[in-house]
C-alpha cells in the first residue's frame, strides 16, 4: 500500500509560489498563482502578506491559512505533491 504523501515544511517564495518539503525527502515548488485567481475562497490569499502565513497542519497532511474571520483554507499533501512532480516535468520540458 502506497503511503500518502506528507509535507515537512512549507514556505513562501513569493506571492502565490511555495517552496515544499515533504517527509520522503522530496521538494519542490509549486505555482499557485492560478488557483489564487479563481473563486472566493482564495480572495483572501490574493493579498501576499496573507499568503506568507502559510503553515504546516498537525502530522503534514495539508498546507493551511487561516483567514481574519477564522475560516480555514487548506491545500492537501496528496494534491500538492502531484502538482509539484507535474510543473516541475513541465519545467523539465520547456528548460532543457
Amino acid at each position: 500500500m502506497k503511503r500518502l504523501p506528507r509535507v515537512a515544511s512549507a514556505e513562501a517564495v513569493i506571492h502565490g509560489v511555495l517552496k515544499l518539503a515533504f517527509v520522503d525527502g522530496y521538494e519542490g515548488v509549486i505555482d499557485l498563482r492560478p488557483l489564487l485567481a479563481n473563486g472566493k475562497v482564495f480572495a483572501w490569499l490574493q493579498d501576499s502578506e496573507n499568503f506568507k502565513t502559510v503553515r504546516v497542519e498537525e502530522y503534514g497532511h495539508a498546507v493551511s491559512w487561516t483567514d481574519d474571520s477564522g475560516y480555514l483554507i487548506d491545500l492537501g499533501a496528496d494534491s500538492l505533491r502531484r502538482d509539484c512532480e507535474r510543473q516541475a516535468e513541465i519545467h523539465k520540458l520547456m528548460v532543457g
